[in-house]
């Protein structure tokens, strides 16, 4: 059984996972946000928001598991 702290963790884990991502996607795909950046730049971006998003989620699992 998982102490409080440990739930809010997980939780606050996720729902940064859910922020880096959807930040990642927008910027990606929301062609009137207000970055002036080459499309390019965006893409890259956007693709390293993903990938870093996904990097911490991977982390929260592997530490859940203990």
């Amino acid at each position: 059984k998982k102490s409080l702290k440990e739930r809010f963790l997980l939780v606050i884990g996720i729902l940064f996972f859910l922020i880096y991502l959807t930040l990642g996607l927008l910027i990606i795909f929301w062609k009137k946000l207000p970055l002036q950046m080459e499309t390019q730049y965006r893409i890259a971006f956007g693709v390293l928001l993903i990938v870093y998003s996904f990097f911490r989620f991977v982390r929260l699992v592997e530490s859940n598991k203990e």
